[in-house]
């Protein structure tokens, strides 16, 4: 059984479709990584998955719950506000702009969700927190306010926010987006940890050699379209579709995709 399920879904702003009929899924433990141009639908598509845009029409499952599926007359219809809560509690979402609250701690930016949302023990809450914040390498930043931190050290914030929810999948989009190349080493560092133990992540990146060394399966997006899908090392170093070259092309121009080993 798939942990996670989007089929046939389509999505339009204004009368434009954004999204054609679009069908994925991934398998626990799986790391899928979403590459493609600006406007391929790469964001749209991870914000239906997270339900922070509603599908015109399609089905949507987290461990064979459905969250969404499509009515008589073609619409999706969405599950009851109970089921929703509990099916979102399956997943976590990184942000690229890190989204943190600005006036509370590292720590309590951490806690709030679990203590508050999902009622657990405030001693352990904040017991896992310190262990999370230990692992990101931000110990002794706990009592931090988000401004005082780094972008690099804010999206290391987030990561663990995301994971003190306990999830059984991440979603991250474009998580490198807002910081300088340096930084983004020190994110890709975490997300290639987490992927050494088998945390299902779904990521929306243009860090293409991260993607080829890191996913076990690329989806290229072009235009609301899947173009292709693969294992990394043949969409990124021997892709079939003329699309999928054209846009590679211009990373390997840049040197961004070196020929072997990691970034």
């Amino acid at each position: 059984m798939s942990l996670f399920e989007i089929n046939n879904v389509r999505k339009s702003f204004d009368g434009l479709t954004v999204l054609h009929d679009i069908t994925v899924s991934v398998e626990e433990g799986e790391v899928v990584a979403i590459i493609g141009p600006s406007g391929s639908g790469k964001s749209t598509l991870l914000r239906c998955a997270t339900m922070l845009e509603t599908m015109d029409s399609g089905s949507l499952l987290y461990l064979g719950e459905t969250a969404a599926k499509n009515g008589p007359d073609g619409w999706t219809v969405y599950a009851p506000p109970a089921d929703l809560r509990r099916i979102k509690g399956y997943f976590g979402l990184v942000f690229q702009n890190f989204n943190l609250f600005p006036h509370f701690s590292v720590l309590r930016n951490l806690t709030e969700a679990p203590v508050h949302v999902q009622k657990r023990d405030p001693g352990e809450v904040e017991k896992e927190a310190k262990e999370l914040l230990r692992k990101m390498g931000l110990e002794g930043k706990e009592y931090n306010y988000p401004q005082q931190l780094s972008g690099g050290q804010q999206q290391r914030v987030a990561i663990a926010r995301a994971l003190a929810m306990n999830p059984k999948m991440l979603f991250f989009d474009e998580p490198t987006s807002a910081l300088d190349p340096e930084l983004t080493g020190e994110i890709l560092k975490v997300i290639r940890r987490l992927a050494e133990v088998k945390m299902t992540m779904v990521i929306v990146t243009h860090e293409m050699a991260f993607a080829r060394d890191v996913a076990d399966r690329v989806i290229f997006m072009d235009g609301g379209y899947i173009v292709e899908e693969g294992r990394p090392e043949d969409v990124i170093n021997a892709p079939k579709e003329e699309r999928t070259k054209q846009f590679l092309a211009r990373f390997s121009d840049q040197g961004a995709i070196p020929s072997g080993g990691q970034e």
